[in-house]
């Protein structure tokens, strides 16, 4: 089994040396996350295209699952623009490539149009046309029920002849785009586990920066747990072949004070331009020149551009804003494309609580004349006291968070399941009554707390997610809140 890589666009065009760096750094990436994930393949940088080609595959099955495994994690990679699954054998004639060709896209092309593409290099005794008239011709012997469409075909059937060998690309897939990380500089996003935040750090990572996560708390310990799993799925899907970093700072004091010394219209100003300040101390730490923020212009009234001028000012640092002239909506669904929307969902919006009458233009002597009230000294102290982990150890801190949970494998009498996963895994995936012999509720996460007071507090109750972490951390709030008929089920479904 063979998978091509092709690279973003913006790669190929770059200079010869700076092409290379580029293809190089991304397959150290391809290598360092498919070792992590222990699959069999070797990865090979050749100019125009990477090689990612399967080793000791012995049965169908393991095959089917190492190629269901590589197109999850090729398109969360950054820098790819497209790959696809090649099928080749050695050139010996127009009919053996049109006899490629069938096998691979015959069963694919039945009722539909066609377009036969060829791309060739090296030295032949026949022409691409010549190749495609052959395909296309025996496609339709062999597909009565096909046609041709050269203009707009349903399926497009890519064929390249390199040299002595040809290759027949499966489905074309899309990948991120963007650049590899990290070919450009890093950055520290101000993360608080919403749409915007989420979405601006993704687009970040996408462009190839390491992305460090700074997180202001103030909401205690379950709104850090929740922006945890931000960051951690974020690493986790897009971003692990590189250790990043999650700084937590406890924000309550400074929220407090603002809250008991500045005018209410200048407070959303002001919390922001604090932010500002501790985001810098940390940068500084971690040697980063560039905040990251997911403000989008006129969203909110802190966000106008005579507020976004003053709020900069607190501090030197470039103050990237990648969401800046996006729609709420727009944002909202790239969160659902990346997979972050649903933890938003969850996330109270703690902001919220400050923006009582706010001022859309804040003058910048009022503001620092409110600022003068505070204490100067108490920013650098709640930096001081940060916490900071490695993203890629908040998987196993979360997990260690819930070890008490109980976890089983079957489902007891008088015991249902709650499937809290979102609308669309459950679709993928779906989990019903005679899966697990039990009773089945479908209640998103983000609902759960709310709903489960409503349930009979005489039955117990099992939850179920697909990886088992979003379950046990419920079931552990849950347990908190003086719930004790909770548990986690842990069961193997199959799409």
């Amino acid at each position: 089994m063979k998978f091509i890589i092709r690279l973003h666009a913006e790669i190929t065009i770059k200079s010869k040396g700076v092409r290379k760096r580029y293809g190089k750094v991304l397959v150290n990436n391809l290598k360092s996350i498919l070792r992590q994930q222990k699959l069999p393949v070797t990865v090979t940088w050749c100019w125009d295209r990477i090689e990612i080609i399967a080793t000791d595959v012995a049965t169908t099955e393991q095959s089917a699952n190492i190629e269901q495994q590589l197109v999850r994690l090729l398109q969360d990679v950054p820098g790819i623009a497209w790959f696809s699954q090649s099928f080749e054998q050695p050139l010996e004639s127009l009919e053996t490539i049109a006899e490629l060709a069938v096998a691979t896209w015959g069963h694919n092309i039945a009722n539909r149009s066609f377009a036969v593409r060829v791309n060739r290099k090296g030295e032949h005794d026949f022409s691409s046309q010549d190749v495609a008239k052959c395909v296309g011709a025996q496609l339709l012997a062999a597909v009565p029920s096909a046609r041709v469409n050269l203009k707009q075909p349903e399926v497009d059937i890519r064929l390249e002849i390199d040299g002595e060998t040809v290759r027949v690309f499966g489905d074309k897939l899309a990948g991120l785009g963007g650049f590899p990380i990290p070919t450009q500089e890093t950055v520290v996003s101000l993360l608080s586990g919403g749409f915007d935040s989420s979405v601006a750090s993704f687009q970040l990572l996408r462009r190839g920066a390491r992305t460090h996560f700074c997180f202001f708390n103030l909401g205690g310990a379950q709104h850090e747990t929740g922006v945890r799993q931000t960051a951690h799925y974020l690493w986790q899907r897009y971003a692990a072949s590189h250790p990043l970093k999650f700084v937590s700072i406890d924000f309550a004091p400074v929220v407090e004070e603002i809250l008991e010394r500045v005018d209410t219209g200048l407070m959303g100003v002001v919390l922001k331009r604090q932010m500002l300040r501790a985001a810098e101390i940390v940068a500084d730490r971690l040697n980063v020149s560039a905040l990251v923020t997911g403000e989008a212009l006129g969203q909110v009234s802190s966000q106008t551009l005579s507020n976004l001028s003053v709020i900069d000012e607190a501090t030197e640092k470039l103050v990237l804003r990648p969401l800046i002239t996006m729609d709420k909506q727009e944002i909202i669904n790239i969160a659902q494309q990346i997979g972050t929307a649903d933890l938003a969902r969850s996330m109270p919006e703690y902001c919220g609580v400050i923006s009582v009458k706010p001022n859309v233009k804040a003058g910048k002597q009022a503001v620092l004349e409110a600022e003068s009230t505070l204490d100067n000294s108490l920013i650098e102290r709640q930096v001081l006291a940060a916490n900071v982990v490695e993203v890629n150890s908040l998987g196993e801190q979360l997990a260690s968070q819930v070890s008490a949970v109980e976890t089983v494998d079957s489902v007891p009498q008088n015991a249902e399941v709650i499937d809290i996963r979102s609308a669309d895994q459950q679709e993928a995936k779906p989990l019903d009554e005679q899966q697990v012999g039990a009773p089945v509720q479908h209640i998103p996460f983000f609902k759960l707390a709310r709903r489960f007071a409503e349930l009979d507090r005489q039955k117990t109750y099992l939850l179920y997610c697909e990886q088992g972490v979003m379950s046990q951390l419920q079931a552990l709030y849950l347990q908190e809140q003086g719930y004790s008929n909770v548990a986690v089920l842990k069961v193997q479904l199959h799409s």
